[in-house]
């Protein structure tokens, strides 16, 4: 008998003792890490939490209740202090839920001891308490706002250029679908490229012209769809072998203006990811042999040795007064002296050079002289362009200097050009006047969003504007005609530095007129965790890092940078609802940190230039030979669980007024549905903001469709409000701008989308085009 009690007392401990272990080796890890927290300064609640779970886990291996009190006193303070310290609903969850949970077994004793009724209203208590905040955190709000109508052009059921109009407004001025019909809003076709080469995500923005799609695919395949069916009509592959990092963001319509009908009267342009221009007749998909050398216009001419994907073009030349305008993309921190960042301007009949604009030479216009090339190493331009055939200008956003982080080396023309807006004279490719939005970048912080030209209302006159998305959070508002800013610049003091030879800034430029969306000065208490546990681990990571503000300066130690160098806003841009006077943007909220290596580190971690083709785009080991120092940088802040160490939201949408310069609705964009630690899909969808590449599309509807984030769904917003109207799964996320047209053939309005996903992003990948209208009647 005393055998079978002492048996019975030994199983009947098991669970203490399992609970003391657990409990222990919690306090264990935050009396060490609270106390390296607190002596880097931080927080005194992780020591006080792990010496307050260690006491419950003394009394739970000694099987006295008095662990339960403990215990529960512990989760009261940090309940206060949560409230107290953070005052948002991801805070307060990230510091009390998981000792919460814990709580249930800690006091499992007393729990069982209540009755059913009582265990009930505890219950409904709790999840009143955790669901109500997270109500009003997430509830869709916002009011029906009045506006001056702007001007705006004729309703038009085709989608011509990139953002519909040459301006890059984004909005549709069609409204067969809207606000009191969009749910009923179903898939109407799905077009399979047949491309599973993905690169950076298929990044296309279709065109529909007459009664066809016309699109491309990340290794350049251009293809022609019904518009009414999503089948194909014909398709072009030029054989391309691109990089990993390749990209096709669209491509250009263009009608002869004596068009009779004759072989290539109208035809498709696409710049290329091994840099050509190549012409297509748009009827039959043909190249088009009086355009170049048998349809082709070779880009590397002039540009000197080029290792291969070391340029390309990814996005779709501007067309302007006839011309087509192109940039190219540069690869990211490799050297010093890459290829030129020239801007170069080719007739869209004959593929004839007619212009180029080099920054380093902006007086000479023509290639260079024989044996010579355009000026290596300027600052380039990926992003998509703009353009005014009133005032004949292309607006050129334009990136920094290779490589980024690192600066003093760089030529004047790339100090004055550099993450700027140009305008450049169509005619005669010269600079008609720029404004540069971050001086002697050192962040990446390329101006990666296409100006948008909009005609807004100013002291009584309708002045052509111009808005400029950045990656730092800033947009800024600026007459197209002269550069000026409508709204005052403020030059304001930004962090200095203190490596010998680099030249900082003492002042970067912030717009006053229009809301700065990254402009959080980030603090210890803003870094979040799944738990306590990976909380504290980013708190010290935090603290271990150099942080000044907005434009910490690169060095030898970690820096904090915020924003990263994917955005605030990125490729996806703005759109504008210009009937309403309302612009939206969608933005994420990621740091990075960076730390430059000497010469001699680099070299020893072996981080060297690619030799060609074998390095993404943006990398995390960036040598930057030439240069005194390498550079690394990790991606997004990360916890051990691989989630951001910054608390959410990582991506919002918001809606500005475009009059008075204020929000008038923000909300977070997307949920953790397709995300979760160790990079898998929770299938929780909790509406914490994720990141966001694409961009939005706004209609005459009175509304806003997106799809652009980590979550592979596609979403239409109230414009006015910002309620959530209609959603639907994609098969991959729509790692692009949607567009909108209406099919000649049953006069039904189309949202169609690219949705591709994003390898960065972990959106998943697909070769899909998905449609979408109303169903027919």
């Amino acid at each position: 008998m005393v055998e079978q009690a002492e048996r019975a007392e030994a199983l009947a401990a098991r669970p203490r003792r399992l609970l003391s272990l657990v409990l222990g080796i919690i306090a264990a890890t935050l009396v060490a890490g609270g106390g390296y927290l607190l002596f880097l300064g931080g927080s005194v609640y992780y020591l006080f939490a792990g010496v307050a779970v260690g006491v419950s886990a003394f009394f739970a291996f000694r099987g006295s209740d008095r662990a339960i009190p403990t215990y529960l006193a512990m989760l009261l303070v940090t309940f206060i202090w949560a409230l107290f310290e953070s005052r948002t609903v991801w805070g307060v969850q990230a510091r009390v839920f998981a000792p919460a949970v814990l709580g249930i077994w800690v006091a499992w004793p007393w729990l069982q001891k209540l009755s059913k009724m009582t265990l009930a209203g505890a219950s409904i208590a709790a999840a009143l308490a955790i669901s109500i905040p997270v109500y009003l955190a997430i509830r869709d709000h916002g009011s029906q706002p009045q506006y001056e109508k702007l001007v705006v052009g004729d309703a038009d059921g085709e989608w011509q250029h990139y953002g519909n109009d040459l301006g890059g407004t984004k909005f549709s001025p069609l409204a067969q679908i809207n606000r009191s019909n969009i749910g009923a809003l179903e898939r109407a076709w799905t077009y399979h490229t047949g491309d599973f080469f993905t690169g950076n995500g298929l990044q296309a923005v279709p065109l529909m012209v007459g009664d066809t799609v016309y699109l491309c695919t990340s290794s350049n395949q251009i293809h022609a769809v019904d518009a009414e069916t999503g089948e194909r009509r014909w398709m072009f592959d030029p054989k391309i072998d691109p990089p990993i990092s390749a990209a096709c963001r669209g491509v250009v319509y263009f009608r002869q203006s004596d068009d009779k009908g004759g072989t290539c009267a109208t035809r498709i342009v696409s710049a290329t990811v091994d840099a050509r221009l190549m012409a297509l007749d748009a009827k039959t998909g043909k190249l088009c042999q009086n355009f170049g050398k048998g349809g082709f216009v070779d880009l590397l001419d002039g540009m000197g040795p080029v290792l291969r994907d070391y340029y390309y073009v990814s996005s779709a030349p501007a067309l302007v007064r006839g011309k087509l305008i192109v940039g190219g993309n540069v690869m990211d921190g490799q050297m010093t002296g890459e290829p030129s960042g020239v801007i170069r301007a080719y007739d869209a009949i004959t593929g004839k050079f007619a212009w180029a604009w080099d920054m380093d030479r902006p007086d000479q216009h023509g290639m260079p002289p024989e044996g010579e090339s355009f000026s290596r190493g300027t600052a380039n331009s990926w992003a998509p362009m703009s353009g005014d055939e009133k005032l004949g200008l292309v607006y050129v956003p334009t990136g920094n200097g290779t490589p980024d982080y690192w600066g003093a080396h760089r030529s004047q023309g790339t100090e004055k050009y550099a993450s700027s807006v140009v305008a450049i004279d169509v005619e005669t490719g010269a600079e008609r006047w720029h404004f540069q939005t971050v001086h002697h970048d050192v962040w990446d912080y390329d101006v990666a969003s296409q100006p948008t030209l909009i005609d807004l209302p100013v002291d009584g006159e309708v002045v052509p504007a111009l808005l400029q998305p950045t990656k730092q959070g800033e947009i800024y508002l600026l007459d197209r005609r002269t550069g000026k800013p409508l709204p005052p610049i403020e030059e304001r003091q930004v962090p200095k530095g203190n490596l010998a030879g680099e030249r900082l800034s003492p002042t970067q430029p912030f717009s006053t007129g229009l809301p700065g969306f990254s402009r959080t000065h980030l603090t210890e208490s803003m870094m979040w965790g799944a738990t306590p546990i990976d909380q504290l681990w980013c708190r010290i990571k935090f603290r271990k890092t150099r942080y000044q503000g907005q434009f910490t300066p690169p060095g030898m130690d970690w820096s904090l940078q915020y924003p990263g160098n994917v955005g605030g806003m990125n490729r996806g841009g703005v759109s504008v609802d210009p009937e309403r006077g309302l612009m939206v943007v969608d933005w994420v909220r990621l740091p990075i940190r960076v730390r430059l290596t000497t010469r001699e580190e680099t070299e020893r971690r072996g981080i060297r230039p690619s030799p060609g083709g074998a390095v993404p785009h943006v990398g995390v080991k960036n040598p930057q030979a030439g240069t005194p120092y390498g550079a690394i940088v990790d991606l997004g802040m990360m916890s051990p669980l691989e989630m951001p160490c910054l608390e959410p939201p990582y991506g919002n949408i918001s809606v500005v007024d475009l009059k008075s310069g204020k929000i008038v609705w923000e909300k977070p964009l997307g949920t953790s549905y397709d995300s979760g630690p160790m990079r898998t899909a929770s299938h929780i969808p909790l509406p914490i903001g994720v990141p966001s590449f694409g961009g939005s599309l706004t209609t005459r509807g009175g509304l806003v469709f997106i799809g652009g984030s980590q979550e592979k769904r596609f979403r239409a917003f109230d414009v006015a409000t910002g309620k959530q109207l209609w959603s639907k799964r994609l098969p991959a996320g729509g790692n692009a701008n949607p567009i909108s047209y209406i099919s000649p053939q049953s006069g039904r309005q189309f949202v169609l989308i690219a949705a591709g996903g994003s390898a960065i992003l972990g959106s998943g990948l697909s070769d899909q085009f998905v449609a979408y209208a109303l169903p027919k009647e």
